[in-house]
């Protein structure tokens, strides 16, 4: 890439040098704050330090963990081409132009923005140089409580090339952006396909088995189809009962995923305690190593598993005592894409996301059960062939990561002018 003729300091030790022609000046100059409030009928937006300004989806439970009073007519007004700043969470990114019209929280600030070219402010100031900025300025007792002032904001330095040259970096980004987007979606899709192919062996050989040559008979469940003619299918009650111990409040807390199954819960993490935790915690259920737990609100989705922790969780949850030999491979099977659908098939609800299972008919979903040697080889066989697939996805996800870390780089470098991206004359 090349470099411009001449560089000044930029006064900022992690930006370093900046053009000589370009200027420096406080966000003061572009910025002014405006509290309009009265329209609770407009969409929902919140600011993320991924996307920026976004609009909210008000049926999703993961977006909304923070409470939405049922009165919006407090909520700020934000119009397209203002810029919002999430100001407990700008340390991290969390602020941008809007491209929308819509209201935030009234903890937002939100500023009309005097600058011509909005998209370069966009760019420039979402980027890893200017963050640093927002960290500086936001003060507080906790990392999680940190508060960024009004006065901070506007002292924030901003490096302003000339209106041309801004709109040819605008142009410069967008192309080379697009094309690292382009990439890092094929190896999305390629880890999709995948995980996709891990999930396909697992169902494959869990109800199938590995040995190709064996006599089939028809197992009697239409997405299953035929399974070894010796092996057994029996239901789910052969297996499993009920526990429920309470007491034990200073245990760790568990959880239920879909994607891992029982889990130690993060308590420190807002993203994984959305869902409200008492302080009181001896109604929770123990559990123990090599219990089953299942989320009954949400086995329709996979969150069940068989345990490999001692713990608590919610009263809410099932616990259940297993008796099988081979805990490995019955959490291996259970979890696989074969079963889910029993799990569906079983959950009863007015709305998808209040369906529930009940105890009677968890235990009448039936399980296709191998000779004991034949679980052992299915497992081992499935830990190798994963591991291939893993290794893959890993190599996958360390090419995402360094396109990820060049897109961030290449901006950076554009913003500030350590890469001269003007057409050559």
């Amino acid at each position: 890439m090349r470099r411009y003729d001449s560089y000044k300091d930029s006064g900022v030790a992690w930006i370093g040098e900046i053009p000589e022609h370009w200027e420096i000046r406080s966000l003061r100059n572009f910025l002014s704050y405006v509290s309009i409030k009265g329209h609770g009928d407009k969409q929902l937006l919140s600011v993320t330090r991924e996307n920026g300004v976004i609009v909210r989806n008000v049926e999703s439970k993961e977006e909304n963990h923070n409470f939405v009073p049922d009165d919006l007519s407090g909520y700020k007004l934000v119009e397209e081409g203002q810029f919002v700043i999430n100001k407990m969470k700008s340390w991290q990114g969390s602020y941008g132009v809007s491209s929308y019209t819509g209201i935030v929280s009234p903890a937002y600030y939100v500023c009309n923005l005097r600058i011509e070219n909005k998209r370069f402010f966009n760019i420039a100031i979402r980027s890893k140089s200017y963050v640093p900025f927002f960290t500086q300025y936001s003060k507080g007792i906790r990392v999680d409580q940190w508060d960024l002032s009004p006065i901070a904001l506007k002292n924030i330095p901003f490096i302003v090339p000339p209106l041309d040259e801004q709109q040819n970096i605008v142009e410069f980004l967008d192309e080379k952006t697009t094309k690292i987007d382009t990439y890092i979606q094929e190896k999305e899709k390629e880890i999709c396909s995948l995980e996709e192919l891990k999930q396909a062996e697992i169902a494959f050989a869990v109800t199938h088995g590995i040995n190709p040559d064996a006599p089939m008979k028809d197992s009697g469940i239409a997405w299953i189809g035929e399974i070894p003619e010796h092996w057994e299918i029996r239901s789910l009650r052969n297996f499993l009962s009920y526990v429920s111990i309470k007491g034990h409040g200073d245990k760790q807390l568990l959880s239920v995923t879909r994607e891992n199954g029982v889990i130690v819960r993060n308590v420190e993490s807002k993203e994984e305690n959305h869902n409200f935790v008492p302080d009181d915690l001896s109604g929770y259920k123990l559990v123990e190593e090599g219990h089953f737990v299942i989320n009954k609100m949400k086995s329709w989705q996979g969150s069940y598993g068989v345990s490999s922790y001692t713990g608590i969780v919610s009263p809410a949850y099932y616990v259940c005592n297993l008796r099988f030999e081979n805990k490995r491979f019955f959490n291996i099977a259970i979890r696989s894409k074969s079963y889910v659908p029993f799990f569906t098939q079983y959950s009863k609800g007015i709305r998808v996301d209040q369906w529930d299972l009940s105890p009677i008919a968890l235990k009448n979903i039936p399980f296709i059960v191998p000779p004991l040697d034949e679980q052992q080889q299915i497992v081992e066989y499935i830990q190798q062939k994963t591991a291939q697939i893993d290794k893959y996805i890993a190599d996958a996800k360390r090419q995402i990561d360094s396109l990820k870390e060049y897109r961030q780089r290449l901006i950076c470098d554009a913003v500030t002018g350590r890469i001269n991206v003007q057409p050559k004359l």
